[in-house]
């Protein structure tokens, strides 16, 4: 598989299989000499590949190599979700001028390199400088269990606070009521692009890691730090991606996931890698490059 590939590998036959499987073991194992090495080969034809330090939701079992970086986000004065871009700066990278997304909360760095993997990269929507609004956006077929989200919201519709209001109770027979009501969202996706998928939780869970309350009390503390300012009033988001092969997992999504112990988790069906939304991690891989400008 090419290093500047990070997707499901075609249907050519387990030979196939087993060689993008390996391959994309190898890239997530890449230390820092590796990365930079990567780095230099790619950044020719691109922008801000190479080692990126992320916060995401921990990936706990199955064959996922890492969690999915959190994606950070606030309420406007209407009540609607958007995301939180990092600020849009120009630097000198390698003896020329390129544009990058990137700004600090709570003292750690966060970056759209976060999103460059999987074939985000690619996307119009991930460009820093990209006509782009930030909002949440409804998709259009939600996961099985988000029958709520089907019923009440049309693709392209914002997500508000109160679409969330019995978040406390919440139950959709898949897993413990009450854990947190999720929904399945576009980000950046305005207009003729293809979608960056989100996935949305809000649960009394979000609000005590940000506080450091309870069993969160001992979280390490830059990843409690970043909760803390990417969170809000028990929202949280992340770049819904599997990083094993790209699926799309959900959290509480799917009836199936008990077999694996994953009811209250978030499950990616296809190769049964499980995540916890409420274990913020703070890890490394390496970051494909967006195109060239």
């Amino acid at each position: 598989m090419p290093l500047d590939e990070d997707k499901y590998p075609s249907e050519t036959g387990r030979r196939r299989f087993v060689k993008g499987v390996v391959g994309s073991a190898a890239l997530a194992g890449v230390g820092t000499g590796g990365a930079a090495a990567i780095d230099t080969a790619t950044s020719p034809t691109g922008v801000g590949g190479g080692i990126t330090q992320f916060i995401g939701i921990e990936n706990t079992d199955g064959p996922a190599p890492r969690g999915m970086p959190l994606v950070p986000l606030e309420i406007d004065d209407e009540g609607a979700l958007r995301g939180v871009w990092p600020e849009v700066q120009t630097e000198t990278v390698g003896g020329r001028q390129v544009t990058i997304a990137e700004g600090e909360i709570n003292g750690v760095t966060y970056s759209s390199s976060w999103y460059q993997y999987c074939g985000i990269q690619n996307y119009a929507g991930l460009d820093p400088s990209a006509d782009q609004d930030n909002y949440f956006r409804s998709v259009g077929s939600p996961p099985p269990g988000f029958t709520w989200q089907s019923e009440e919201k049309e693709a392209g519709d914002k997500l508000f606070v109160e679409d969330f209001d019995d978040y406390e109770e919440w139950g959709n027979g898949i897993g413990n009521d009450g854990v947190g009501k999720p929904a399945a969202a576009n980000w950046r996706s305005d207009g003729d692009v293809q979608s960056i998928p989100v996935q949305i939780v809000r649960s009394p869970q979000v609000e005590q890691m940000a506080n450091g309350e309870g069993e969160y009390s001992d979280l390490p503390e830059r990843a409690q730090s970043f909760i803390s300012g990417a969170t809000q009033d028990g929202f949280m988001a992340w770049l819904n991606k599997c990083t094993h092969f790209c699926c799309v997992p959900g959290f509480k999504a799917y009836e199936g996931s008990a077999k694996f112990g994953a009811e209250n988790e978030v499950y990616c069906q296809c190769h049964q890698s499980i995540y916890d939304p409420f274990s913020p991690v703070e890890l490394q891989f390496v970051a494909l490059p967006r195109p060239g400008e």
